[in-house]
């Protein structure tokens, strides 16, 4: 007969600490490339002082001229630089690529890879992740510093492999590395009763009005000499 010692029913404090695990797990995470938001914030800087400056000091038709290339510029590098997000949740994946936003459902995505670029496969369809560049140079470089520590130790304890093991997921190429979290979350989340739907794809009209817009001007401006 078992005493109520041995009872096997989780206690409150083991309870708490699985909701606290899940909680971690499911937390909103941001994804973006702080490389293409420093050299979006410079481009940007530099056109709107060029920009404005021809407005400003030049003549004839130079200031129209200006002001259609900085209207089809700005929001072109916006789009391409600082735009580009990626929000995981507990419920779904919703990505910012610089024309489209996809709203990805875990129960709806298929697969997440890492390749050339960053894609997440869902519904038949292929969206790249503009906001997790992949750096085939990065890439290298975790392969040389995994292969060199498997080589420094290569028969070590059961408590050293895990150790190994917990190395070798930091030295990941952070692309390589935002992938596998992706991925991790898209397992565990899949089952998740508000997880479930179809993928929805909107296009940035914000964006790109203002890119057409600027396009036609700097167009006919240029047509009329």
């Amino acid at each position: 007969m078992t005493s109520p010692d041995d009872d096997s029913t989780p206690t409150a404090s083991s309870s708490a600490s699985s909701a606290s695990s899940d909680a971690e797990t499911f937390s909103d995470r941001i994804y973006r490339s702080p490389s293409g938001i420093a050299g979006g914030v410079l481009l940007l800087g530099l056109s709107g002082w060029l920009g404005i400056d021809a407005m400003i000091r030049g003549e004839g038709r130079t200031p129209w001229l200006a002001l259609a290339g900085l209207l089809f510029a700005v929001p072109v590098v916006i789009a391409f630089t600082v735009r580009p997000a990626v929000y995981a949740g507990q419920d779904r994946l919703l990505v910012r690529n610089p024309f489209r936003t996809i709203t990805l459902p875990w129960a709806s995505v298929d697969g997440l890879r890492a390749g050339y670029t960053s894609e997440v496969l869902a519904g038949g369809a292929t969206y790249q992740l503009w906001a997790i560049p992949v750096s085939l140079r990065q890439r290298k470089r975790a392969a040389r510093q995994q292969a060199r520590a498997a080589s420094e130790d290569p028969f070590g304890t059961t408590s050293a492999h895990v150790s190994a093991n917990r190395s070798d997921e930091d030295r990941r190429a952070p692309s390589d590395a935002a992938i596998g979290d992706l991925r991790e979350m898209a397992e565990l989340g899949a089952q998740r009763e508000g997880a479930q739907g179809a993928p929805e794809v909107r296009w940035a009209f914000e964006v790109i009005a203002p890119t057409l817009a600027g396009a036609v001007l700097l167009g006919v401006m240029l047509a009329i000499g």
